[in-house]
């Protein structure tokens, strides 16, 4: 029977590669055949790209490019181009968060959040994905082929529960508010799915959301996590390696007549 799950030799970008998320979706596809080429915004040699990846050096590279720069994203397209072909995939990973260590301006409320914060994640994470759609998903229109993944977070689909992160003002003794521009950024992906589905489907060229829910990094305080999992029917935070099988579906051909969806890994956390 067919493997309809198989891509070996095919070609795909990662925006964001070398971050936590991007690293899982880069060994799951290099470690399946793929050729995965890393935009980030500088590049890596061999041996750094050994180290995270390991064993998997001869079908990854970096390509030095800035989702917000259409120009360096044209440059490194035409190199992915060059030495591999038309990439076959797109996954639209790379994005940015305001940082729950960082300035309070960061989390402030919505009465007095600074627009400038706004800006970088709406641009990163808004206008990146539409750019590096634009650049590379032409030219998959151009071959008659290909699968675009955004990578969306259940903040898409709800609005944040502020209730989650109480208990910073009370330990911190100042406020803290999950900010508009993620939520936001993220439940524009949905649309923005659905448009270039629309727009690109009878060009052979998929666009599918994933949407993840919480996953288990170690980085959060253990007053959130308490909290996190009473929401999550599932009552456990994602696996890292959970992440990846669903990504290495929509680049297959197992996903050849799925365009236009938002496919949930949240535990169940957009249920309730």
């Amino acid at each position: 029977m067919q493997d309809f799950f198989n891509i070996e030799g095919r070609v795909a970008i990662v925006t964001g590669g070398l971050g936590q998320l991007g690293t899982q979706f880069t060994k799951q596809l290099a470690g399946n055949g793929a050729k995965v080429a890393i935009f980030a915004r500088r590049t890596r040699t061999k041996d750094e790209i050994e180290a995270q990846f390991p064993g998997l050096s001869e079908n990854v590279r970096v390509y030095e490019a800035d989702v917000k720069d259409k120009d360096s994203l044209i440059a490194a397209t035409d190199q992915v181009t060059a030495d591999w072909g038309v990439p076959h995939v797109l996954v639209n990973n790379a994005g940015i968060d305001s940082k729950p260590d960082g300035d309070a301006d960061q989390n402030a409320p919505f009465e007095v959040y600074p627009k400038k914060y706004w800006d970088d994640i709406i641009e990163t994470n808004l206008t990146g994905c539409m750019l590096c759609s634009q650049v590379i998903g032409t030219r998959m229109a151009e071959a008659g082929r290909g699968s675009i993944i955004m990578v969306g977070s259940m903040y898409g689909m709800v609005s944040p529960n502020q209730a989650l992160y109480a208990y910073r003002e009370e330990r911190d003794g100042k406020p803290f508010v999950k900010a508009i521009s993620y939520a936001a950024s993220k439940s524009g992906l949905l649309n923005m799915t659905r448009y270039l589905a629309t727009y690109w489907a009878k060009k052979g060229v998929r666009t599918n959301l994933v949407t993840f829910g919480g996953v288990k990094t170690g980085s959060f305080d253990k007053e959130f996590i308490d909290a996190f999992l009473q929401r999550v029917p599932m009552g456990r935070q994602a696996e890292i390696e959970e992440f990846g099988p669903i990504v290495q579906f929509l680049a297959s051909d197992a996903s050849s007549y799925m365009t236009g969806a938002n496919l949930v890994l949240d535990g169940g956390f957009t249920a309730w």
